[in-house]
């Protein structure tokens, strides 16, 4: 059986996840009128599956260090690897951005969101629940 501090640590890895992709979808739509911008995103589950393994996302590039003062980093910057999307026709101005992709996606992360909110919320109302009827 996994431990409390395991069950948490996955919700808590799916919940930055999950805040990590609002800002991606929510970058995308400010962008959505800048000339040639690429509509962004990744996969939630790839990145799910990195951050459980402990690593980067594949394919990160390490940064160069051209002084012993400049701070190490690669341009994965996390489990996370953007990509951009391509499954969309861009528009004159070569802009990607497609709004009803984006509200959809950023609906269905919001929703996703909630979801792993509440379980982390469902999982301490049961240990508060066990330990306050253990008590009496």
């Amino acid at each position: 059986m996994a431990s409390l501090e395991q069950h948490v640590s996955v919700l808590s890895q799916a919940m930055n996840l999950r805040t990590q992709r609002h800002q991606v979808l929510a970058s995308n739509i400010a962008n959505a009128d800048t000339p040639n911008y690429k509509a962004r995103d990744f996969s939630f589950e790839s990145a799910m599956q990195n951050a459980l393994a402990g690593r980067n996302s594949a394919g990160g590039v390490d940064m160069a260090r051209t002084s012993a003062g400049h701070m190490s980093g690669n341009a994965s910057s996390g489990p996370a690897m953007l990509k951009f999307r391509t499954d969309t026709q861009s528009a004159v101005d070569g802009n990607t951005v497609d709004m009803d992709v984006e509200r959809t996606q950023i609906a269905e992360n919001a929703l996703q969101y909630q979801i792993v909110s509440q379980l982390i919320g469902d999982k301490f109302k049961g240990i508060r629940s066990a330990l306050s009827s253990t008590g009496s």
